[in-house]
């Protein structure tokens, strides 16, 4: 078990005291409340904190556990989630005042898998405007743990901060363009954004329909697959979800990876790349080979010039989600989330088909990268979190430099590939690095066995921000 308090302890090992009764789930929610409640003011992670449902379900978990029904790994855990996910009876705002009154009178299907398992839900998360890259000037902008002027990354923000600071356990994110993995990345943590499609979208409100992935956000690999293991799944009132069964993401949890087939493109990696960053995932890649993994060498296509058309796919498709307030309720959207529908009402039928040709085009591309690999390997991002003033997280948006952070993002909400994202080290400042592998549709389960493998060689899963 790990020296860490408690507050730090990943899933697993909480759950594990949980399970042996050694802890309660009633002390341990009573203990993440009192420390949201002594270290929100500070982090702004939360946007709203559901104390009172928390203390019920930590109770009933604790009866049930009393009783012999343990249900599994998060029976009893308190978790959070980012606030696009419907919770019955308590504001879903999805960061803007638009929607401060929702209140939803359904749970979100990943909500009630939650509860299913038993876990215990601690609050909603803070998030950019619309889940896009800017906040609402009336909304609280989370604070990166390992360095406030940093940034958290964009836009499950308030997942990875609280995740990260030690205010859950483990958290829901969403993505679309990089919304996993950014935060992830910048404030050192585990995500994993899944196969289109493994985990229901029903009860979650949309950004861009055609490319939203909703994942787990956690402190290592296993915990990530544990939350994704609860959530995914068939789901009738998605026709969009997989009707493949689940397979057990941590069956082959402790096989390590010898024969697997990894690939790796220098240039991909080196090129116009922060230099501290390539360098650690590259140091990654070798012990990956020195644990038993192939490297082959593969031919990344240049996937910056399809940046453009995410851009057009996904802001037309924010501007049909927010149909029921925009453009009637525009002035009350924040500037750079108003700018974003702006763009997508001009977009016309002929430039969404133009860029869902792209995108077919950038997906054919990936095809034959994969043909003789298991999985790509990559950074998450293109540089650590960089400093960032909260006017300039709030300003419009502007041109095609925002959406550079997307290269080696935004291809694998295009094609629906799995992806995790790994902390892999820290730069010269002390801010996290991470190191993320690409993965075929469906293979969530060698993704976290990767992941799993690559923290027993090595210790960056267990740093933790200096709060």
């Amino acid at each position: 078990m790990s020296e860490s308090p408690l507050h730090f302890l990943t899933i697993t090992e909480v759950a594990s005291l949980i399970r042996d009764k050694q802890v309660s789930p009633v002390e341990v929610t009573e203990a993440m409340l009192q420390r949201i409640d002594a270290m929100d003011g500070r982090f702004q992670s939360y946007a709203t904190v559901m104390a009172d449902q928390a203390m019920d379900s930590a109770r009933k978990a604790e009866s049930e556990i009393a009783a012999g029904r343990y249900l599994g790994p998060l029976h009893g855990v308190p978790i959070a989630v980012k606030d696009l996910c419907f919770t019955k009876g308590v504001r879903t705002m999805g960061g803007t005042p638009v929607l401060s009154s929702h209140v939803p009178d359904f749970d979100a299907t990943v909500i009630s898998k939650l509860t299913a398992a038993g876990s215990v839900l601690l609050g909603k998360l803070n998030l950019t405007e619309g889940a896009m890259a800017g906040y609402h000037p009336d909304f609280p902008i989370p604070v990166n743990p390992w360095n406030s002027a940093s940034w958290t990354g964009v836009s499950s923000s308030g997942s990875g901060v609280a995740t990260s600071a030690g205010l859950c356990f483990g958290s829901l994110g969403s993505d679309t363009g990089g919304s996993i993995r950014f935060p992830a990345a910048s404030c050192g943590i585990v995500g994993i954004k899944p196969t289109w499609g493994l985990v229901s979208r029903y009860g979650v409100l949309a950004l861009a329909e055609s490319m939203d992935h909703v994942g787990p956000m956690a402190r290592s690999s296993a915990d990530a697959g544990i939350l994704l293991q609860a959530i995914a799944g068939h789901d009738t009132n998605d026709p969009t979800s997989l009707p493949e069964p689940v397979t057990d993401l941590l069956a082959r949890l402790g096989e390590g990876v010898r024969g697997i087939r990894i690939g790796l493109d220098l240039r991909y990696i080196e090129d116009d790349i922060d230099g501290e960053l390539s360098a650690s995932v590259l140091a990654a890649i070798q012990i990956m080979e020195g644990l038993g993994a192939e490297i082959v060498e593969v031919n990344m296509p240049e996937t910056r010039e399809y940046t453009g058309a995410w851009a057009v796919l996904c802001s037309a498709e924010a501007a049909d989600a927010h149909r029921a307030t925009y453009p009637s309720r525009r002035d009350e959207y924040g500037p750079w989330f108003r700018g974003w529908l702006d763009k997508g009402s001009e977009v016309t039928g002929a430039d969404y088909a133009q860029a869902n040709n792209v995108r077919a085009e950038c997906n054919g591309l990936l095809r034959s990268v994969f043909e003789d690999i298991d999985v790509l390997a990559c950074p998450s991002t293109i540089a650590p979190p960089g400093q960032v003033t909260p006017e300039q997280l709030r300003a419009p948006m502007g041109g095609e430099d925002d959406l550079k952070w997307g290269r080696f993002t935004v291809p694998f909400d295009f094609n629906g590939a799995p992806t995790i994202s790994l902390p892999c080290g820290q730069n010269s400042e002390g801010l996290p690095l991470s190191l993320r592998f690409v993965g075929k549709h469906l293979s969530e389960g060698l993704l976290v066995r990767l992941g799993h493998a690559y923290e027993q060689a090595t210790d960056w899963h267990n740093m933790r921000p200096p709060v």
